[in-house]
């Protein structure tokens, strides 16, 4: 195998992270599989890139990962192509109090955030663990390692990515497989996620944040996480710089309380 046959796989590319991830990744000459809902917006983002790099190849995928159905049907579809990277970026915030949350809305985030995700990476997980050089990365929030106030749920399903993420990276770590697991977790960036979370159409981020990185920067910060041999890439909420960091959640792996793995 080639090493420009390999392939860097982006959920959530059609906007914001995914989007400045997918011209980051191909700056570096990989192929790539960008994957989101909108067709339209993928095909634009393709031509952006083959007009920069005409020498890549740029595979479409046009899917409503909310739909477990779907998640499992990408996977086939990303069976020919030798995965080097897979990046999950696909999910969407809500600010709303619990007792005033859209139902629909939080049923269909959780889907995204969690359940996709934790189909997805199982099953690359399976035929990935002993490859040379592949990486998983989950696209989590300084919001998966502390709670916002209006947001309760959106920080618990992105506590959910950190932990089952860091948890992961544990877990190929004790099998001295080759695959690596890792978590990027921003704070406040400028993309379409303001205006999703609070149901509005125009969303003014120097208003709400002051404070802020742009999309390319966390793509900038994701390319450090990739090429570091750390798990976290997190930026801080109050200082807003950028560290990389060992898992940060307590690991039970050496207790004399775990269950016998001799059953």
């Amino acid at each position: 195998m080639k090493e420009n046959d390999k392939y860097t796989v982006i959920t959530g590319a059609s906007s914001g992270i995914g989007y400045e991830t997918a011209k980051a990744f191909a700056k570096r000459g990989k192929n790539l599989v960008i994957v989101a809902r909108s067709k339209e917006k993928l095909e634009k983002l393709k031509l952006d890139i083959l007009h920069d790099n005409p020498s890549l190849d740029v595979i479409v995928k046009c899917v409503d990962l909310s739909i477990m159905s779907n998640v499992h049907h990408l996977y086939q579809e990303l069976k020919p192509y030798q995965i080097e990277t897979l990046i999950n970026n696909a999910g969407f915030g809500s600010y709303e109090s619990v007792a005033n949350q859209n139902l629909e809305k939080i049923e269909t985030m959780l889907r995204l955030n969690i359940e996709a995700l934790v189909v997805l990476y199982s099953l690359f997980v399976r035929d990935y663990q002993d490859i040379q050089g592949s990486q998983l990365i989950n696209i989590s929030s300084a919001g998966g390692y502390i709670i916002v106030p209006t947001a309760v749920t959106y920080c618990a399903s992105k506590f959910f990515v950190s932990t089952f993420t860091e948890g992961l990276a544990r877990e190929l770590q004790a099998a001295n497989a080759k695959l690596q697991a890792k978590v990027l977790a921003p704070a406040a960036t400028k993309t379409n996620f303001g205006n999703v979370a609070n149901n509005i159409e125009e969303y003014n981020y120097d208003k709400s944040f002051g404070t802020y990185h742009t999309s390319k920067q966390m793509a900038d910060f994701l390319l450090e996480l990739h090429d570091s041999n750390e798990v976290v890439g997190a930026v801080n909420r109050e200082s807003f710089e950028f560290e990389l960091k060992s898992p940060l959640f307590d690991y039970a792996g050496d207790s004399k309380h775990n269950q016998n793995g001799t059953l």
